[in-house]
């Protein structure tokens, strides 16, 4: 028997989008580890490390609304990497979520069905997002 692919999502319970993915990811069948980031918190070489491997650039991953980028003037872009990651450790909420990690690679996954590029199954359909939008057809395909 293969050995299960391991499912790691960098989650935030508040978001729709990352509950939606965790939720395609369950319906998956994987059993996934979660870590919700907003409570744990980034170290620097995580996030470069995460950065890196989704082939993001800081900026790329800051989350710039419902956070407080615009008021830590983190929007301008003449803000370097360096202060932009420094405030991402300093406020775990400026980096942009879900990211998911899996054998096939690490993306942030927004939209939410970028995720079923990351995984080695789908899930049975149907399956609809949080708003109903459908991702897999009662045949288990995939939509759109």
């Amino acid at each position: 028997m293969a050995e299960e692919m391991q499912v790691v999502i960098h989650h935030n319970p508040d978001c729709g989008t990352s509950r939606n993915v965790l939720a395609i990811i369950e319906a998956a069948d994987y059993k996934p580890t979660v870590i919700e980031y907003l409570k744990t918190g980034w170290s620097r070489p995580q996030l470069e490390g995460l950065f890196a491997a989704a082939g993001l650039t800081p900026r790329e991953a800051l989350r710039t609304s419902k956070s407080p980028a615009a008021e830590l003037g983190l929007l301008d872009l003449a803000v370097d990497d360096e202060t932009l990651l420094a405030a991402m450790i300093a406020h775990p909420v400026q980096v942009n979520r879900p990211i998911v990690c899996t054998a096939k690679g690490v993306k942030l996954c927004r939209p939410s069905e970028v995720v079923l590029d990351l995984l080695d199954r789908l899930p049975p359909g149907p399956l609809a997002k949080e708003d109903g939008e459908l991702l897999i057809d009662a045949e288990g395909r995939r939509v759109g």
